[in-house]
């Protein structure tokens, strides 16, 4: 591991706020309404996760049920206009605060990866549990920009590094197998990206309610557009223009399977409202936006809903640029 310091996790500000929890089979019908609109073809069922440490899904434990929550640590005002490169975290030591002392973590999500171990900035995907006895198992990746042709570099994160950087959001649990919402969606006709159609269509519904999801969703057919960050800028950036000038931006092909979360409000918490990161069983990785193929994309997704949402070291001046 990188020399580099970590942040004294003990003197990190939480914060955290209860979350509206409807039962599955509400949220199942308010999805189901919000997806047709924006699908050739959509269906959402209640029934029991499967296996997602099966080699299609890749993940490190089995299931997302358990004291199930939502994690956000730090936010873009520590990357932008500059980066603050003091803002390393433990996320081993983060999710056993957040989730108490006893039992089994598991947590998957999207954020900065530990630039320490590559030398440059880049994008975390992460996918990794902290058994009862503390032993950090992580099957998590970076991606990152290399070479004179910009290529995305995807490799998996050393398992004994428990680092990030910067900002990260995760849907946290035991791992428990149990009921989830699996969500199927073909041919999009509409104009919002799977996530978004998802979150729009709750945040619609729970007007006066904040509501929390996460956990995985595939591409499995077509093409998506996403980005990974170049190394730290040296120079300022301001604006989400200049944010889009400074990433590098990809089509990448199916399959992608992405984690993270969606919630419907900031809860007075300055939440990111969406935030997913794919990696592929090739050298693909990166931070969703959007579909390019909409004749033949294919999704499907694995989510279970958060009872609470716990909010770490929050920047103190924020701002809501490179929020994409």
């Amino acid at each position: 591991m990188s020399t580099q310091s970590q942040l004294n996790t003990a003197q990190l500000v939480f914060e955290e706020k209860p979350l509206y929890v409807p039962s599955l089979e509400e949220l199942q019908s308010v999805i189901q309404g919000a997806l047709d609109k924006n699908f050739a073809t959509a269906s959402v069922n209640v029934g029991t996760c499967p296996d997602l440490k099966a080699p299609q899904f890749g993940l490190v434990e089995s299931g997302l049920g358990g004291k199930p929550i939502l994690l956000e640590v730090g936010g873009p005002p520590y990357l932008l206009p500059l980066v603050q490169r003091e803002k390393l975290y433990n996320i081993k030591e983060i999710t056993r605060r957040a989730q108490g002392a006893q039992g089994k973590i598991f947590a998957i999500g999207a954020g900065a990866g530990p630039f320490p171990i590559r030398n440059s900035n880049c994008e975390g995907i992460y996918n990794l549990s902290v058994s009862a006895e503390n032993e950090l198992n992580n099957g998590s990746y970076t991606a990152t920009v290399r070479g004179e042709h910009e290529e995305c570099v995807l490799e998996r994160i050393p398992s004994t590094e428990p680092r990030c950087a910067l900002l990260l959001n995760l849907f946290v649990c035991s791992g428990e197998t149990g009921p989830v919402l699996k969500i199927s969606a073909k041919r999009r006709k509409g104009e919002f990206n799977f996530v978004e159609c998802i979150r729009k269509g709750l945040e619609k519904h729970y007007d006066d309610q904040v509501v929390g999801l996460g956990g995985i969703f595939l591409v499995k057919s077509g093409a998506v557009h996403q980005h990974v960050m170049r190394d730290f800028s040296t120079t300022p950036i301001h604006t989400d223009e200049e944010v889009n000038q400074w990433l590098k931006f990809y089509e990448m092909p199916a399959q992608l399977n992405a984690v993270g979360t969606l919630v419907t409000k900031e809860h007075d918490l300055d939440l990111r409202l969406q935030h997913f990161h794919s990696f592929s069983f090739s050298n693909w990785g990166g931070h969703y936006h959007y579909d390019t193929t909409p004749d033949s994309v294919e999704y499907e997704a694995y989510l279970n809903v958060a009872e609470r949402v716990v909010r770490v070291d929050p920047p103190a001046d924020t701002h809501k640029v490179g929020r994409d």
